[in-house]
């Protein structure tokens, strides 16, 4: 599987700053569309950090395990737990969320599928430069 050099690291690292802080401007917006992109961001920056953490795990396996993980998250509020957490320590809100909303799961489904694609699509784009590069040294 591909190898993740020191700068494809960086870009990923980056690319996560820039969704949070998109997810928390979207965030602090009211409004349907405004929590749908929020939510499907959350998904996209646990993809990303999971793309940070196993550089050499299949991007589909990463896409799978940031939903999985997303609503576990989410079937876990109906719980309460995160709820009480939350009023004790109100930033544990914007990770755990509240309450339950089967609608979340659905941004968190195309969370990932929009990342999983948007990252074939670069590495794709990296792959043909690097093979074109490679070919005109030879």
């Amino acid at each position: 599987m591909y190898s993740t050099p020191w700068r494809h690291r960086v870009a990923l690292a980056l690319a996560a700053c820039l969704v949070v802080a998109i997810g928390l401007d979207a965030h602090a917006v009211e409004g349907p569309v405004a929590a749908f992109a929020a939510d499907s961001l959350y998904t996209v920056l646990v993809y990303l950090i999971l793309r940070l953490i196993f550089v050499r795990a299949g991007l589909w396996m990463l896409a799978v395990a940031a939903f999985a993980f997303s609503a576990v998250i989410e079937v876990l509020q109906l719980s309460g737990l995160p709820e009480q957490w939350g009023d004790a320590f109100p930033p544990a809100r914007l990770v755990l969320g509240t309450s339950f909303s089967a609608t979340d799961l659905v941004s968190y489904a195309i969370g990932a599928l929009a990342i999983w694609l948007a990252d074939r699509a670069v590495l794709g784009v990296v792959e043909t430069r690097s093979s074109r590069s490679a070919r005109s040294r030879a």
